[in-house]
């Protein structure tokens, strides 16, 4: 038996829901943080960027399940669909913040900033697609909806990932070291796709 089917038979015994509690330990890492006032001059604008940050974090790590299977024969799909939950959570409270603490709720000053800032108008983008993916992550929904219309769906993944990405890149403003290391890991991981996908077309035609 190779490595990866020995891996992948002591997974099988490994349930996914641990992945939710585990996914809020950042959550309550960064709420240890406000609490102890050690989020820095502008908490706020710091609160944002961290659950911001780790919404981008657990999209990507959704993203490397198929890639990790196809190079390596480790199987991960089980749990990808907690990955994809948790990352809607920390997008939810990073636009929770954005809108309450940041804004204070003045919605005029919230929609000019969705139209006439690209940085914002893209995250929100981002925002708006993963909605429909984080109501229909259940059986019921793969059910209702046939399987087929529920994978066609949950394609939206991967523009919401590109949008994400730049939404990151140009709330910094510059080019830094972080920016950089996650859009490459996202272009590499949707460049990996269309690859495949165009794969798959050839042999359709040949």
């Amino acid at each position: 038996m190779g490595i990866a089917q020995t891996i992948n038979g002591r997974l099988r015994k490994v349930p996914a829901w641990p992945l939710y509690p585990l996914g809020l330990l950042p959550a309550l890492w960064i709420g240890w943080l406000i609490l102890s006032d050690d989020l820095g001059v502008d908490p706020v604008r710091e609160l944002e960027h961290r659950v911001g940050i780790w919404a981008l974090r657990l999209i990507l790590a959704g993203l490397c399940v198929t890639p990790l299977r196809k190079w390596t024969g480790v199987s991960l799909i089980k749990y990808r669909r907690a990955l994809g939950v948790m990352a809607f959570f920390y997008a939810a409270v990073h636009v929770a913040v954005w809108v309450l603490l940041d804004l204070q709720l003045r919605w005029g000053e919230m929609w000019s900033h969705i139209i006439k800032q690209p940085y914002i108008t893209i995250g929100m983008a981002a925002f708006v697609m993963m909605i429909p993916l984080a109501l229909t992550s259940n059986n019921l929904s793969v059910r209702k909806m046939g399987a087929g219309a529920w994978q066609r769906m949950h394609k939206l993944v991967y523009p919401l990932a590109f949008l994400g990405a730049l939404h990151f890149v140009l709330v910094l403003k510059v080019w830094s070291q972080a920016s950089f290391v996650y859009f490459a890991i996202t272009i590499a991981l949707l460049a990996v796709r269309l690859v495949w996908s165009q794969q798959r077309l050839r042999a359709r035609l040949a």
